[in-house]
């Protein structure tokens, strides 16, 4: 991934995106080619990786095991509006752009289809969703019929991360007057959830301005 300098971010950052995956996609190079399956993840900071599963019809679970794979997750993005720039009123020398918080991660891909692996790992998934909940749904609110033929239909996936690289591209190369342009500009544009994280993340430094 190209990351200039001004949306770098260092390692206890990286760390807390990861802890913080939600969904992504997986991607493999597999004996029918490159497949791509968007599925929703958990990190285990004890095995260092990202925990999920497959549908076991789908044949991307066929990639050998131990062979490299890559995830791209990004937790928020959006298109940011060259008309919310103070600079445009002053020289008009702007342009569209988009600002996301990414990360592709690479690891060893592992197939499990043990059921009690299978099963902790589905019941943790499920808990890191449900945990906020008034009334948490857990997976032994099911018949266990139900589930173990819920889980027979599935297999699980470990991609243990060798590296990651991350990026957080939310205009902090802009001037102080431009941000405040963009985070207003998002507010009035329902994007809320962006706006705070450019104001959180506005005093990493700005740089010359360099979109792409």
């Amino acid at each position: 991934m190209y990351i200039p300098r001004h949306f770098a971010i260092d390692d206890s950052a990286a760390l807390h995106f990861l802890e913080n995956l939600k969904n992504g996609h997986l991607v493999t190079s597999t004996n029918d080619g490159i497949l791509s399956t968007l599925i929703p993840v958990r990190f285990d900071k004890t095995s260092i990786s990202l925990i999920g599963h497959l549908a076991r019809g789908n044949s991307q679970w066929s990639t050998p095991t131990n062979q490299e794979a890559l995830f791209i997750s990004s937790t928020i993005d959006s298109y940011i509006s060259p008309s919310w720039y103070e600079s445009k009123k002053e020289h008009g020398k702007v342009v569209p752009t988009w600002d996301y918080m990414l990360a592709h991660v690479y690891g060893d891909l592992v197939v499990h289809d043990d059921v009690v692996w299978l099963r902790k790992a589905v019941s943790d998934l499920t808990d890191s969703f449900e945990g906020s909940r008034a009334i948490p749904w857990k997976l032994d609110d099911a018949p266990d019929d139900y589930v173990n033929g819920q889980l027979r239909a599935i297999v699980g996936v470990e991609l243990r991360v060798k590296r990651v690289e991350v990026a957080f591209k939310m205009s902090q190369n802009k001037t102080t007057a431009d941000l405040d342009g963009v985070i207003a500009g998002l507010r009035i544009d329902g994007r809320n959830d962006v706006a705070e994280e450019v104001g959180r993340l506005r005093t990493m430094g700005r740089g010359k301005e360099e979109d792409a």
